[in-house]
């Protein structure tokens, strides 16, 4: 795909090719915001990456001596590993918080990539070039090729005069290999606003083989000059922090802000991420119909231009983050998108008592197309373990009094009771035991549930074991046994485990059992919050279910 040249405005640009795009192709939702979102601009076919290891040159290519101050001040991620590759990223933005980044509005700068297999970059494995592009805010994605698999790797950006930090990344084991083990950090939930990100830092220390992302990685809520609840007394903040994003220029400064922080950026430097989002990426609670499409338009596309992922199709048919992976033949993960293609909520209520309207039976959160790759890779799949990191709770989390009707959210699973039960159809069609494990976020508490077959019937078999982690920041500090917690356990005898506080979980897979640690913070208001360990529970291979390790 051909590359052109914006006006200064890319704003301006996607309101245009708003106009353009024929009214029946917006009502198809998904792929006109895909469409729209990468509509200008889309850097050229970046295939020979890691092939050639060159991107060819671009006609607006600027002087490196222009690059007069240091523009890696984001850092730099990785993430999207497979046995032979993985996607390296960074962002020139040499004063992040400020319209721009510090950035010339066209041109493009020659970035050099490098990947070792030692951390003084002795033994080089790859080195390549791309260009970062005013076009999507001088991101650079590098899909690094030609890797061993199973290995650990260490890697860095030089820009003109200026060099990166160096970052470790790892590959995924072989497809046909057969690991022993497994271990991963799950985090979800980071409102800047809300406090400091410690755990984080925490994570990024822990010795694990990747991070998963499962959404709510930015917060639209404007964030006042003192940095909310974090209370600097060091800075101020700019003042177009202080309002809800709602263009591409404002969805890329909300991304600068949150990136700058260092918690998040040691994570970023220490482990390969799989991210998804969930809703606050875009605006809260939103469905694919109940946002304005060039809101999202916007707001998709900020989300690419900041995270490692591979480049969209040329297509632009969807921007598609439910994909596969395999961990050898240990573990499956199915990452699913449970917000891009879902009906809206039903009433009126975040919790209330599910009406004729939410139990309509054609109502989805994940969409036909992602229910039919799900059904068909659990069937097909040799995996031991098949894991499922997704948004929102699928357990039952009944709130209430008991002999009540019970009130549920409107926006988890509970709010769609069809398509839940579509999805345990599926876990049963695909036949035999199939160490179904999901991994979850957004409800700012960690959970522990037995899946049940059917969540009206505590007598029902259990199919699965469902891991919650807390957030990393979201809804400030928090009680370890909030108001509601004796209430929540008796309603929902399948929780297995609440936490109220802010936290992360680390997940072990082996082959006889599969282990959450849940890691706990007792405040992150202040940046020297004290992490515990909260509780540890296992599932075992052949017995679904949950129960103290």
């Amino acid at each position: 795909m051909t590359r052109q040249t914006p006006p200064e405005d890319p704003d301006r640009l996607l309101r245009a090719a708003a106009r353009r795009l024929d009214r029946r192709r917006f009502l198809t939702g998904t792929s006109a915001v895909a469409a729209l979102a990468f509509s200008f601009g889309l850097p050229g076919d970046q295939s020979r990456i890691g092939q050639e290891d060159e991107e060819p040159r671009p006609a607006d290519e600027l002087p490196p001596e222009t690059l007069t101050e240091d523009p890696f001040t984001l850092g730099v991620a990785s993430g999207d590993p497979l046995p032979d590759a993985v996607v390296l990223w960074t962002r020139l933005a040499p004063r992040p918080l400020e319209p721009g980044s510090g950035m010339p509005a066209t041109g493009s700068y020659r970035v050099t990539w490098e990947i070792a297999r030692d951390e003084g970059f002795r033994h080089l494995q790859r080195r390549g070039s791309a260009y970062a592009h005013a076009e999507f805010n001088h991101a650079v994605h590098v899909d690094a090729r030609g890797l061993g698999a199973g290995r650990e790797y260490w890697y860095r950006f030089t820009a003109g005069r200026w060099r990166s930090p160096v970052a470790r990344t790892r590959t995924l084991p072989a497809r046909d290999a057969d690991p022993a083990r497994m271990r991963l950090a799950l985090v979800s939930c980071q409102n800047y606003a809300d406090g400091y990100y410690t755990l984080l830092r925490h994570a990024a220390a822990q010795d694990v083989e990747a991070l998963f992302h499962v959404g709510d990685y930015i917060y639209e809520n404007p964030v006042s000059a003192v940095g909310g609840h974090r209370r600097y007394t060091d800075r101020t903040l700019p003042a177009q922090h202080n309002r809800e994003p709602r263009t591409l220029a404002d969805y890329r400064l909300r991304y600068s802000l949150h990136k700058s922080d260092p918690d998040l950026q040691a994570a970023h430097h220490a482990h390969p991420w799989f991210v998804t989002w969930d809703d606050h990426e875009v605006h809260n609670d939103y469905s694919g119909t109940t946002e304005s499409l060039v809101r999202r338009a916007a707001a998709y596309r900020a989300y690419w231009e900041n995270q490692p992922l591979r480049l969209p199709q040329p297509d632009a048919s969807g921007l598609t983050l439910y994909r596969r992976v395999h961990y050898g033949r240990l573990a499956q993960f199915d990452i699913l998108d449970t917000r891009q293609y879902r009906d809206p909520q039903a009433g009126s209520q975040w919790r209330q008592s599910l009406g004729a309207e939410a139990r309509d039976p054609r109502r989805t959160l994940m969409g036909a197309t992602q229910e039919r790759w799900f059904a068909d890779g659990l069937r097909n799949s040799d995996a031991r373990w098949n894991v499922v990191p997704q948004q929102v709770v699928l357990s039952r989390c009944a709130f209430g009094t008991r002999g009540s009707a019970p009130v549920l959210s409107t926006d988890a699973w509970d709010g769609y009771p069809a398509a839940r039960e579509r999805f345990l159809t599926a876990v049963d069609q695909a036949g035999g035991n199939r160490n179904l494990v999901l991994l979850t976020g957004d409800a700012h508490v960690a959970h522990a549930f037995d899946v049940k077959r059917d969540f009206d019937d505590p007598g029902s078999r259990t199919v699965g074991a469902e891991f919650v982690c807390s957030s990393i920041t979201t809804e400030r500090d928090g009680p370890a046994h909030p108001a509601d917690w004796a209430g929540l356990r008796a309603l929902n005898p399948h929780m297995k485990f609440y936490d109220g506080r802010r936290g992360y979980t680390v997940i072990t897979l082996d082959r006889t059992a599969t282990r959450a640690d849940f890691h706990a913070i007792d405040r992150v208001t202040r940046p020297d919050g004290r992490i515990t360990p909260a509780g540890s529970f296992v599932t075992e291979a052949g017995n679904p279910g949950v129960h103290p390790a």
